[in-house]
């Protein structure tokens, strides 16, 4: 079953790639931080504002907390966000010699970069073969049965251990499958191409 799951998704999405909009690692890493909690749509209506002013980790790190948090106040969580980017860029600049580092524990250890953050900047950018775990991803494994795990850390453990190449193109799918076809609410069903491996469609039929 896993194996089929895989070749299906990754014939489907093989060239698949954030729908957020960036231009180059800053804008990738600023922009996977404001769309926690948040959706990609509204972060792309926020950031060329934001990018216009801000334009990379230099000018970034000299920014104003009030300016910042004014360019994003329409993203949710803005006020911690505008908080750790500032501090992002700043520890880039002392830390990094102002290149963001593309490796997953320097990357961990800026604010405002956990796990899933770090592991989508570079499954996005890199194709590094990493699995993350947002929303999306965290329904779409379980509607599967890829997982039965209560948090996205042991999600990915599990996902981790079932799929052992190909994971930034299974991320990348599941997020978009999870985003326009299995929704949390009104999963469109008649257009699933997963449909025969799914556990959730007996819960939808009672």
């Amino acid at each position: 079953m896993y194996k089929n799951i895989e070749s299906i998704f990754v014939d489907k999405y093989k060239n698949a790639k954030t729908e957020l909009k960036y231009n180059n690692l800053y804008e990738l890493l600023i922009c996977v931080i404001l769309s926690a909690q948040c959706t990609d749509k509204r972060v792309n209506l926020i950031t060329p504002a934001l990018f216009k002013k801000y334009p990379d980790v230099q000018a970034l790190s000299n920014a104003s907390l009030d300016d910042v948090k004014k360019l994003i106040s329409t993203c949710s969580f803005f006020n911690n966000k505008a908080k750790n980017i500032i501090n992002l860029a700043k520890a880039v600049i002392s830390e990094f010699d102002g290149k963001i580092p593309l490796n997953r524990d320097k990357l961990k250890s800026l604010s405002g970069v956990g796990q899933k953050t770090a592991n989508v900047v570079l499954l996005e950018y890199n194709n590094e073969n990493l699995m993350a775990v947002d929303t999306h991803v965290f329904r779409v494994s379980h509607r599967l049965g890829l997982s039965k795990a209560k948090n996205v850390e042991n999600t990915e453990k599990d996902l981790n251990k079932i799929f052992k190449q190909n994971r930034h193109i299974l991320h990348q799918g599941f997020v978009l499958f999870g985003r326009y076809i299995c929704k949390a609410l009104n999963p469109q069903c008649f257009d699933c191409f997963v449909y025969d491996f799914c556990s959730y469609k007996d819960k939808l039929k009672k």
